[in-house]
């Protein structure tokens, strides 16, 4: 492909070649060329973002909980009573539906820009709590979904023994979700097989709540070097609150008492950190994984994205319950309430790079890139082939300097800019469908049926 303008890792560049080999990686990449005979030109090229923080099953949930509950003394709608609608919906989902509504989520994170995804996969066992026959079942059930789509994948199977701080047994609504070390060592062995250029296989403790310290120091000892490990943490005022009840420390203090956090691991949400914990997350190089429009949905609260950028520190984004399927519309998010809470404009900038929309969409890929685990990121040579063809000829991009083409994508309108969509050398979104948008979208209306007629 040749790019009159592509996004490389030290920025935008004029005539650019980009040629990838048939295993799906970069092979070459020349700058200032012209373009070969028969060899197809773009305006607008850019690599694909990374979705760090995924429950696909959550994608079939969208807009069934946005009802407000009867208020009761000091009661209130918050994640903790969204997450009793969520375990309710969890409960008759088959993995063959799971691998439909997958396939949907995937297909349109394509269109809408996300390159890959890092799956953190807690829904394991059946209905009635038992281990399937094939103990990674359900797991290899959304790795076939992202191989029907074409989508690049972290499959990160989840340890979660416990329901509250201080090994509290799990309630009956979370048994599908039930798993110690050996459960979760045992599914990383079962998926072994599929690792390679699309795939790679990490680890998550769900959260400290959930996972015993000693547990996740044995999974995390026993997981091979450099494989990702990711976990929620302090994402909600609550957890905060139960976390220094049962330990006298935060929850990011208490991690980094306990565990020796480095740069495989991707922290998400981290929503309620202190100063002196911002500086631990970044000192450790470890990735801050967030989720605005969940974030934003659940009524979170925001990150201090400013003292953690000036901390030196990593971050990436993920659409999380998928409210939205869009890294357009998290970064914009992001970005937004920055400016909200400070009341002031053009926040997520350095003194290196002073235009919003390219700092985000540089330093989100970087942190996605190293959260995932793999070949990706940057357009670079050895990379995977994961980029972007923006649509020239919309109205929003039309004569917009090359150095205003990602605040024009970020910050200008609701429609998806996003044209064509290379995942791993192959074309999945071409004029901005899904090769296989029908046939996908078909399944995942007769599941949908099935789901809501429960």
């Amino acid at each position: 492909m040749f790019a009159r303008h592509a996004l490389l890792p030290h920025g935008w560049r004029r005539d650019v070649l980009l040629e990838w080999d048939a295993a799906g990686d970069l092979s070459h990449i020349q700058e200032g060329a012209t373009p070969p005979p028969g060899v197809e030109v773009a305006q607008h090229v850019l690599p694909g973002m990374v979705n760090l923080h995924s429950h696909a099953f959550q994608r079939a949930l969208g807009g069934m909980t946005e009802i407000a509950g009867e208020a009761t003394g000091d009661a209130r709608d918050s994640f903790w009573t969204w997450r009793e609608l969520m375990y309710r919906f969890a409960r008759h989902i088959t993995p063959e539906q799971m691998q439909t509504i997958a396939a949907q989520l995937f297909a349109e994170c394509l269109r809408h820009g996300y390159t890959a995804v890092c799956e953190f996969h807690y829904l394991q066992r059946d209905a009635a709590g038992a281990l399937y026959v094939r103990p990674a079942e359900t797991a290899e059930r959304v790795l076939a979904a992202a191989h029907i789509s074409g989508i690049g994948m972290t499959m990160l199977p989840v340890l979660y023994s416990h329901a509250g701080f201080g090994e509290q047994p799990l309630k009956a609504e979370q048994a599908r979700f039930r798993t110690d070390a050996d459960d979760v060592l045992r599914i990383i062995e079962a998926l072994a097989p599929q690792r390679g250029g699309q795939v790679e296989v990490g680890f998550a403790p769900h959260s400290l709540r959930a996972a015993g310290v000693a547990q996740i120091r044995a999974v995390a000892q026993a997981l091979p070097a450099l494989r990702p490990i990711h976990i929620h943490i302090a994402e909600q005022q609550g957890e905060v609150r139960q976390c220094l009840d049962a330990s006298g420390r935060r929850p990011v203090q208490y991690l980094y008492d306990q565990v020796d956090v480095d740069a495989r691991w991707c922290l998400v949400h981290a929503t309620h950190v202190q100063p002196d914990e911002v500086a631990l997350m970044a000192a450790s190089g470890a990735v801050a994984g967030l989720c605005p429009t969940t974030e934003a949905n659940l009524g979170d609260g925001l990150f201090p994205l400013v003292e953690f950028i000036a901390a030196g520190g990593r971050f990436g984004v993920g659409s999380d319950s998928h409210v939205s399927q869009s890294p357009v519309e998290e970064l914009r998010w992001l970005e937004y309430g920055q400016r909200l809470q400070r009341q002031q404009r053009n926040v997520a900038a350095t003194p290196d790079e002073r235009h919003v929309g390219d700092y985000l969409w540089q330093a989100a890929l970087r942190g996605g890139a190293q959260a995932s685990g793999r070949k990706l990121g940057a357009l670079a040579q050895g990379n995977r082939a994961d980029l972007l063809v923006l649509d020239e000829t919309h109205v929003n991009l039309c004569g917009v300097a090359i150095g205003d083409v990602l605040g024009s994508f970020l910050f200008c309108g609701n429609d998806n800019l996003v044209r064509d969509v290379l995942c791993g050398g192959q074309w999945q979104v071409r004029g901005g469908r899904h090769l296989a948008q029908d046939a996908i979208a078909t399944a995942y209306k007769r599941t949908l049926a099935q789901l809501r007629a429960l």
